[in-house]
């Protein structure tokens, strides 16, 4: 999880390329400039660049096992009645539980968990046994099919990780359409507004404001080393993508709220679904958001593409 917006796409074993185009894209009403600002993790061999028309990436998420490194669920299903642990692990290019990790946000392993139709969104740190083995409680509201993704890197390696596998919930699966896109959620009380557009193929500058009635909350807490988390997944294929704001509590430049402002580069148009986690009286909510990336004329320089993780 790190710096600006890296986008996963999810399809179990499948090794995908997307074409992207450097485009307008919208979340709803028409799309402003984007900022020309990224820290995209690559994990192909093409570097991409912030601005440029042309890039190519895998995105993080799309695949069970990258680099040698492999998700193992050791729960196979997810239960609606209660919360049970789950438990997992991540083996390396010597088949063995890895058990040695870099702490990233405070944190040595994040996990998502996300029903496939883009609902029953939760994030969650496991705790990690000494032989490797992670676990964590976890129910889930509804049954239905679920992507699981873990956002890690393995010490020593040189970049970080994001796989993701399958674990159904057994039931009666009633899909739920995917909310319309919107420029406000509401959650606890608090009103997130989100101002900025996503620009397929380039840097776009996204700012949340949050507040409390009529009032900007301007005493938001750190969460995990930051005042917001925001990860974004693309329907259709749940391609994954966490970023974190810009800047940071305590750099002498970055306050509490109210707006908090991410750059993220999406690897393609579509419909995307945004989560945004921020604590404030010390209490975590998460604010839900659809958002649509578009597309500009094709300009000649479509490659596959890359992603950040």
């Amino acid at each position: 999880m790190r710096t600006a917006l890296k986008l996963g796409a999810y399809a179990l074993g499948l090794v995908a390329v997307f074409a992207a185009a450097a485009g307008v894209g919208s979340i709803a009403g028409p799309a402003p400039a984007p900022a020309a600002h990224s820290d995209t993790r690559h994990s192909a061999t093409t570097p991409t660049t912030a601005g440029h028309d042309a890039f190519a990436y895998l995105p993080g998420g799309l695949q069970v096992a990258e680099d040698g490194y492999r998700l193992q669920p050791l729960t196979t299903t997810l239960g609606t009645t209660g919360a049970a642990p789950f438990r997992f692990r991540v083996l390396g290019p010597d088949a063995r539980p890895v058990t040695g990790y870099a702490v990233s946000h405070d944190k040595e392993l994040h996990l998502i968990v996300v029903r496939r139709d883009l609902s029953g969104f939760q994030h969650l740190h496991p705790q990690r046994d000494p032989d490797g083995t992670w676990s964590v409680p976890l129910a889930v509201a509804t049954p239905g099919q679920y992507r699981v993704f873990a956002d890690f890197q393995p010490a020593g390696h040189g970049r970080p990780l994001t796989l993701g596998v399958d674990v159904p919930a057994p039931g009666d699966y009633q899909p739920a359409a995917l909310p319309a896109p919107q420029r406000t959620a509401t959650v606890d009380g608090y009103t997130v507004a989100l101002d900025g557009a996503l620009t397929p193929g380039t840097a776009s500058k996204l700012t949340l404001t949050v507040t409390r009635g009529d009032a900007p909350v301007t005493d938001l807490q750190p969460y995990l080393g930051a005042y917001g988390h925001l990860v974004a997944l693309r329907d259709g294929d749940l391609a994954y993508l966490h970023v974190h704001p810009d800047g940071a509590p305590g750099d002498g430049h970055t306050a509490a709220g109210p707006h908090v402002t991410f750059f993220a580069e999406v690897p393609s148009a579509g419909t995307y679904r945004l989560f945004l986690d921020f604590q404030h009286a010390g209490t975590v909510r998460t604010a839900e958001f659809t958002a649509v990336a578009g597309t500009a004329p094709a300009t000649g320089h479509g490659e596959p593409g890359h992603t950040h993780s």
